[in-house]
């Protein structure tokens, strides 16, 4: 009985690990499919620069190329950083260089120019022909592991595989067909995690500050990050601190205070006991009140029970301002990462209400590839932060609200944009890292 029931869980327990090995698989070739797409069109327009480039170096000879070469500069530059923003989604950050020179005879000797261009080549043949085949096989194997269901309606003398050889005239000819379909999806579980990891591989050796680069910026980028941390952290125990000392502490010792005038006046004046006992009745229900409300700005119950969707619905609810709300939020982020999120579109509904004048807001948040992107958009008068683009130093000027959203995304990592010409309209952007 005993090596029966042993000998039973044991297979259980492998048909269990056999599950989650399988799980963790398809995860994996998903992901990385998913990834190589990705990468395909910045290879596309990889493609594109590298024949540009081809030009411009061909009509050099007559001088044309030098007059086209600045701008040529210029845009593998965007293309690069948009590649390291692309990597830094799919896995760790990029360290990002100093800012190369756009100029033709300094581009001509600086490091960084070269790597870019190197990548540039490597990226638009290598990583092309990789997130080309990333994106094939799915439909190969889709397309041959499903020939059993239509084989039997294709023209007579049709291609039978994906890949162009033979013809089915019997059913173990269409079987064979499925057994080529799951040949494919044995290769897309076993090699699109590598194909993507060589794919990214070439972007993150050559677009990262190579040796001996000055990273002096980075460093005194993420030296403010960190005080900006220090700084929120601050200031939301002093909110804390004065929410507890000025409310909720200030009702309990009048509760205190009631109930020992209570006590004394209990044998003398009854009526007038129970009238100081109503009244500390209420001071107490008013400071459980209160500290409800603390409990809820250090981390809202909400986004427990409901998720960061359901919370922000709700902030939608109940903001003066007719909003809508549009989310797509596949998987849930760290919670410090929601926290941050939800209090970025209370606070910008809040000003929204209290000082745009607008007649409508659109709250919309998307998830993927490891960020949280977050817009808050109103159609109100505009001019918040100071400029029609405003930088972190004007988005400091716009007001404590403004700032405090500021100081928790740079908490994080993560990038602000707010764009308010005046006459509006308003659009406030941040794009959070979801596993900070």
């Amino acid at each position: 009985m005993t090596a029966g029931t042993s000998g039973a869980a044991g297979r259980r327990e492998s048909r269990e690990s056999l599950k989650a090995v399988a799980l963790r698989s398809l995860s994996a070739a998903g992901e990385a499919i998913a990834q190589l797409a990705s990468g395909l069109n910045t290879a596309l327009l990889a493609l594109l620069l590298l024949l540009w480039l081809a030009l411009t170096a061909a009509m050099s000879v007559i001088g044309v190329g030098l007059l086209m070469a600045p701008a040529l500069l210029r845009t593998v530059h965007a293309l690069a950083g948009r590649e390291r923003g692309r990597l830094a989604r799919w896995g760790h950050e990029v360290v990002v260089p100093p800012p190369p020179p756009t100029r033709l005879r300094a581009a001509l000797v600086d490091r960084t120019t070269g790597r870019e261009l190197a990548w540039l080549v490597r990226h638009s043949t290598v990583g092309g022909l990789l997130g080309l085949l990333g994106v094939l096989l799915p439909v190969l194997a889709v397309r041959d592991t499903a020939f059993l269901l239509y084989w039997t309606f294709m023209p007579e003398g049709a291609t039978a595989t994906s890949v162009g050889i033979g013809n089915a005239h019997t059913w173990p000819d269409a079987i064979a067909v499925t057994l080529l379909g799951v040949g494919w999806i044995a290769i897309i579980l076993g090699l699109t995690p590598g194909m993507a990891r060589l794919q990214a591989g070439l972007g993150r050796r050559l677009l990262s500050a190579g040796p001996g680069v000055d990273l002096s910026l980075r460093v005194a980028e993420l030296t403010a990050t960190r005080a900006a941390a220090l700084d929120a952290h601050a200031i939301e125990l002093r909110r804390i601190e004065r929410s507890l000392h000025d409310g909720a502490q200030n009702r309990l010792v009048s509760v205190a205070v009631l109930i020992g005038a209570s006590r004394r006046m209990v044998a003398r004046d009854p009526g007038g006991a129970d009238e100081l006992l109503e009244r500390a009745q209420s001071a107490a229900e008013e400071a459980l009140a209160e500290l409800r409300a603390v409990a809820r700005g250090i981390l809202p119950p909400v986004l427990a029970d409901r998720g960061l969707a359901g919370a922000l619905s709700g902030l939608a609810a109940n903001c003066a301002v007719p909003c809508r709300i549009d989310v797509d939020i596949p998987e849930r982020c760290a919670a410090s990462v929601e926290a941050t999120a939800y209090f970025v579109v209370a606070e910008a509904l809040t000003n929204i209400a209290k000082h745009s004048g607008a007649r409508h807001a659109v709250v919309t948040a998307r998830g993927g590839g490891g960020r949280l992107v977050l817009s808050v958009e109103d159609d109100g008068k505009g001019g918040a932060g100071g400029g029609s683009r405003a930088s972190d130093s004007e988005v400091d000027s716009g007001g404590s609200g403004l700032t405090g959203i500021r100081r928790r995304v740079a908490a994080l990592d993560g990038d602000l944009t707010l764009t308010s010409p005046p006459g509006g309209p308003t659009l406030l952007t941040v794009d959070l890292p979801c596993g900070s």
